[in-house]
């Protein structure tokens, strides 16, 4: 399989209440020297968790050991500028397997949806609400229910239905990229071939 099957996704999630995230803040255009996906993770968001000596910085959101889990919650406008395919990857190589935001921009969706990462759209009150029970408790968990299209909020029960494609939605369920879903394919082509060559 290319990466992790998702079905439901119960977990804590990491708080970026900033807007307008772009992919160089992400990751820093001077790590993307690596074609393979590993190693992306060390370098998420590199220019806001380290110094110029790199040590951390003990005020951004990763360095906090208060907050953790699978889920990153980020403002408006996540994933905007350039279309590097390694912001997506760092973010998987970080362990983060969805990140829910009020708005994503679409290429950054269609690279975070190709290797298995989803991408959650919630109404901005619905994310601010989000941020509000983290900030409150930050070990509340966040359910992400890929079948049923819901995310919930357990501790207060609040509820919104999200969006995805239903191809999308299929290769997420079984941990396939487009490569996996053809070869999950391979005897109907087969077979379709078959057919039409008679």
């Amino acid at each position: 399989m290319a990466y992790d099957q998702f079905n439901v996704l119960t977990s804590t999630a990491v708080p970026l209440p900033i807007e307008n995230v772009d992919t160089d803040q992400i990751i820093p255009a001077r790590f993307l020297k690596a074609t393979k996906r590993e190693g992306f993770g060390d370098n998420l968001f590199r220019d806001w968790r380290y110094n110029n000596d790199n040590s951390p910085k003990q005020d951004f959101v990763l360095n906090n050991l208060i907050y953790s889990g699978k889920i990153l919650v980020a403002g408006k406008n996540f994933g905007s500028g350039s279309s590097r395919e390694h912001a997506a990857w760092a973010i998987y190589d970080y362990g983060f397997r969805c990140v829910v935001s009020s708005f994503f921009a679409d290429i950054f969706k269609g690279n975070a949806l190709n290797i298995g990462i989803l991408p959650v759209q919630v109404s901005e009150d619905f994310l601010q609400n989000i941020f509000k029970a983290i900030e409150a408790d930050p070990h509340t968990l966040i359910e992400i229910d890929l079948p049923a299209q819901i995310i919930t909020i357990l501790a207060t029960g609040e509820k919104e239905s999200f969006v995805i494609n239903g191809y999308k939605k299929h290769n997420m369920l079984n941990g396939f990229d487009d490569i996996d879903y053809l070869q999950a394919m391979k005897e109907e082509i087969k077979t379709f071939a078959t057919a039409k060559a008679v």
